[in-house]
């Protein structure tokens, strides 16, 4: 029997093609969303590309505090959010050459935006946009399990819940993850290779691989899978 891979990230809004090509690349993806919110981060935020250059599209959400709530606590507190982005979006990507094939099911996906819980809105997000990349991964909640709950430990133990003999981890995570403590629950550990990306037709300026998956949506169309990487 092969073994099964799992990747655990907290959810983001409208995120990178190196967001979702994590997810393709396992077999079930685990939001980690009971974890501390952290403001100006792409947890509520993303960048896309306009005629004035890069520009963030931010989701407004409730703090209190001093960083002291989770995704899964954190409130979008102005209902219009939605509406602007989507009026951006189409300003900044109306000529691209797939706009028209995929501004009917991204519109529909704003004007659908209506829970208040910035994590039910980049879940909606993400299983509509992967639904436009032709990915079919399981995508669930770290809530669907129960663990314990140091950093690694947890990780371990999500893993260990969800059957997982694979962890595919950001790069990033090398600073701190301990490796060994997988090793010693017997589950490998993989880390992602972000390097390599083609570049492909896009508007406004210079190229720019870290804009939201939308941009490589609009610009490149049913082909944009040869535009990402299986890691």
């Amino acid at each position: 029997m092969s073994g099964k891979r799992v990747a655990i990230v907290q959810s983001s809004y409208i995120p990178w093609k190196g967001y979702f090509d994590l997810i393709r690349s396992v077999d079930e993806f685990i939001l980690l969303d009971d974890v501390q919110f952290t403001r100006r981060d792409w947890r509520s935020r993303n960048q896309i590309k306009t005629q004035h250059g890069l520009a963030w599209l931010s989701v407004p959400v409730n703090t209190r505090g001093r960083y002291t709530q989770t995704i899964l606590e954190t409130t979008i507190s102005d209902a219009s959010w939605a509406d602007r982005h989507w009026q951006t979006l189409r300003a900044s990507y109306a000529q691209t050459p797939f706009f028209r094939t995929y501004a009917a099911p991204v519109e529909a996906l704003y004007r659908g935006a209506a829970s208040n819980r910035l994590s039910d809105v980049n879940h909606a997000f993400l299983a509509g946009l992967c639904g436009m990349l032709g990915i079919e991964t399981r995508v669930t909640w770290s809530t669907d399990y129960a663990v314990r709950g140091g950093r690694s430990e947890r990780l371990v133990d999500l893993c260990l819940a969800s059957g997982a003999t694979e962890y595919l981890s950001g790069p990033s995570a090398r600073d701190y993850l301990d490796v060994a403590a997988f090793g010693a629950a017997g589950v490998q550990v993989r880390f992602a290779d972000y390097g390599g990306y083609p570049e492909y037709s896009q508007p406004h300026g210079p190229f720019e691989h870290h804009v939201s998956v939308l941009d490589l949506l609009f610009c490149t169309g049913p082909r944009a899978i040869e535009h990402m990487k299986t890691l």
